[in-house]
């Protein structure tokens, strides 16, 4: 293997090329990149190299990066987060300017991971870490046309004291995915812990419930459209088999604050919180899935979403724990992506993973944004 030809030469051949436009990075570390890269295929060591991003400006110190460094995964840079200053909806302030949506430059990517999103969806990274609070990880991968998982809450180290927000990954896949998850989801302690055994193909048809809007939120027409269209075809495929369980939960936007301003304890969380547990616990019995879209509306514009919250399907599985993913199931009719979210138990991670990868088998596979200057 040459520099000019390895993986990671052409990740940053990429980055110098692509993110003056999609200003995914906020830093790129081209010659320790190449220098980690020559040590990890001499060492033979498990990843061999596969270039990664992380996220923000602390990312390299997390647990999953020093997990992936271990196996012989190369950090190439830093990716963009709301940066000091930056309006919140616009989710992402790299090195060049505000990160933008690789598919339309007018909308937004999503976030708080919006950097990490664009950098793997515009193949500037095989994979990139994240870290979602509220639907930080799936919604830019439903916005992106990518794979996002959020593990189970508490399953790794996390510096974030409310407990809401969990490790994750994206990548171009769940297949793409799964080497990557198999180091950070091994051993549970030091980064050179042995890798995780994940599990071999699922049985089908695989248990599953589906819920447009969980029984409060507001789904965009368009993007409901999408994922039913996806989750008919999972069904006429024989990958899921629908079961008739009520998905309805209590809207947990006020739990969710509380939690997360210091007042887990207030009496209408509480209430929320326990609710929602025991009718997830009724809805998941036997290893069923929920599916749901990922996000209530289609990538808004910069300027922000108005009065709709994008986290309105995703951050009730925070308060909760539950792993979840988002999987790329279309396109909505102007060209934006749509996320279905998969569910699963709790502490169901690679059953998780194995599910997503057998839904994807059976959907059309995403194509490659329209990048400026092309592929």
């Amino acid at each position: 293997m040459t520099p000019t030809t390895s993986a990671v030469a052409r990740a940053l051949e990429r980055i110098e090329r692509l993110d003056p436009a999609l200003h995914a990075f906020i830093e790129v570390w081209p010659d320790e990149a190449l220098a980690r890269e020559r040590q990890a295929v001499a060492r033979r060591l498990p990843l061999g190299g596969l270039p990664f991003a992380v996220k923000g400006p602390s990312g390299i110190r997390s647990y999953a990066a020093r997990r992936l460094i271990a196996a012989g995964g190369v950090p190439v840079g830093a990716t963009s987060v709301p940066g000091p200053g930056t309006v919140w909806q616009t989710w992402g302030q790299g090195a060049h300017g505000r990160t933008v949506n690789p598919w339309r430059a007018d909308r937004t990517p999503g976030g708080s991971s919006a950097g990490s999103a664009v950098a793997v969806a515009a193949g500037m990274a095989e994979a990139a870490t994240g870290s979602d609070g509220a639907g930080s990880v799936r919604i830019p991968a439903a916005w992106c046309g990518v794979f996002g998982l959020k593990t189970t809450n508490g399953l790794l180290p996390s510096p974030d004291r409310t407990g809401l927000a969990s490790a994750g990954v994206f990548a171009r896949s769940a297949a793409a995915a799964e080497p990557y998850l198999r180091q950070v989801l091994g051993g549970g302690g030091a980064p050179d812990d042995a890798p995780a055994r994940l599990p071999t193909p699922l049985p089908l048809p695989l248990p599953a419930v589906y819920s447009e809007g969980l029984g409060f939120a507001a789904v965009d027409p368009g993007v409901a459209a999408v994922v039913r269209a996806a989750v008919d075809r999972l069904v006429a495929a024989g990958t899921v088999r629908l079961l008739d369980r009520d998905a309805g939960l209590l809207d947990p936007a006020g739990a969710w604050t509380a939690v997360r301003g210091g007042a887990p304890d207030a009496p209408e969380a509480v209430r929320v919180r326990r609710t929602n547990d025991e009718r997830l616990e009724a809805l998941l019995l036997g290893g069923a899935l929920l599916l749901t879209p990922a996000t209530p509306n289609r990538p808004h514009g910069h300027q922000g979403p108005g009065s709709r919250y994008s986290t309105a399907l995703t951050w009730a599985f925070n308060l909760s724990g539950h792993p979840a993913a988002s999987l790329p199931a279309g396109f909505t009719g102007d060209g934006c992506p749509v996320g279905l979210q998969v569910v699963a138990p709790r502490g169901a991670d690679p059953g998780l993973l194995a599910a997503a990868r057998a839904m994807e088998d059976a959907l059309p596979a995403a194509p490659p944004p329209p990048l400026p200057g092309g592929r």
